[in-house]
């Protein structure tokens, strides 16, 4: 394709875990091919404050525009991070430190991506998951996560990722959900497509894959399986669970974009690069078959 003088790309990544050592030299690598290049960052970026500020400062840096949406790890309270909000109060300061940082967030109004390829409203999604998508067999999502946690393999979200001032995860998903439900209908313009950032997927045939069935659980929400219908989207980008690929529902294009762990990394490769590029959008490379879980649970 041609590239007009100033155009750039537009890139995604999720998942970078900067604060696993042999994650970081990885990181070093995340760089753009032009002045021009766009990066999103579909969440998971550290756990405690100050890496993800650190991380996130070196991409904005290095970028042209850096987007990001928080993932369950950004949100948890960890004890041995100096910030012990929780929360919403967290997520604020999260947003606080982005804007900061130049960084754009789901709270920001949604940018207008001119780059290479055709125009594109990029839309950063905050949503959370409700425990809907449930594992084969299941039919109750407050008996099946009861389950899940007896297994003794769960996420470590039961603990470090706390809702106030909601009572629930599920509260505080459905609030997220609605508001931006509301955002993405104002925003819906069929001149101009979508590219929906979640950190989860939005629909929940991509979790099938998981090793273990019942961590599909925290992966995502119901709520938002027919989004990529109703409205004009192009791309949706999401991350967390560590399985890179690309998967089409209803013909749009679902770029799963984690780096992940080096444990898994070093088994799969990076199959579409460290950085996957959302716009101009390749011819997709073919890619393995794998078999994952997300995250460190």
């Amino acid at each position: 394709m041609f590239r007009r003088p100033g155009a750039g790309q537009l890139f995604a990544v999720s998942d970078l875990h900067a604060s696993v050592q042999n994650n970081r030299p990885l990181l070093d690598r995340l760089r753009p091919e032009t002045p021009d290049d766009w990066l999103i960052v579909a969440g998971d970026v550290a756990e405690q404050t100050a890496e993800i500020g650190r991380t996130l400062e070196q991409l904005a840096d290095r970028f042209a525009r850096v987007i990001w949406v928080p993932g369950n790890h950004e949100l948890w309270t960890h004890p041995g991070d100096s910030v012990q909000l929780r929360g919403v109060a967290r997520y604020e300061r999260l947003v606080d430190m982005c804007r900061d940082l130049g960084v754009t967030t789901p709270e920001d109004p949604y940018p207008l991506w001119t780059g290479e390829g055709t125009p594109l409203r990029i839309a950063p999604l905050f949503l959370l998951y409700d425990y809907s998508f449930l594992p084969e067999g299941a039919t109750d999502p407050v008996r099946a996560r009861q389950a899940a946690i007896e297994t003794g393999v769960y996420f470590n979200d039961e603990h470090l990722l706390h809702s106030d001032p909601y009572p629930s995860r599920e509260a505080w998903c459905e609030a997220r959900v609605t508001a931006t439900e509301q955002r993405l209908a104002e925003a819906d313009d069929p001149d101009v497509p979508l590219v929906l950032v979640n950190h989860y997927p939005l629909v929940q045939e991509p979790t099938r894959v998981l090793r273990l069935p019942h961590l599909s659980l925290w992966c995502g929400t119901t709520r938002t399986a027919d989004w990529h219908r109703r409205f004009h989207v192009a791309h949706v980008v999401y991350g967390h669970l560590h399985i890179p690929r690309i998967t089409h529902h209803d013909g749009v294009p679902h770029h799963e974009v984690s780096l992940g762990y080096p444990r898994e990394w070093q088994r799969h490769g990076h199959p579409y690069g460290l950085l996957r590029r959302i716009s101009p959008l390749r011819s997709p490379s073919p890619q393995p078959t794998v078999e994952g879980e997300p995250g460190d649970r």
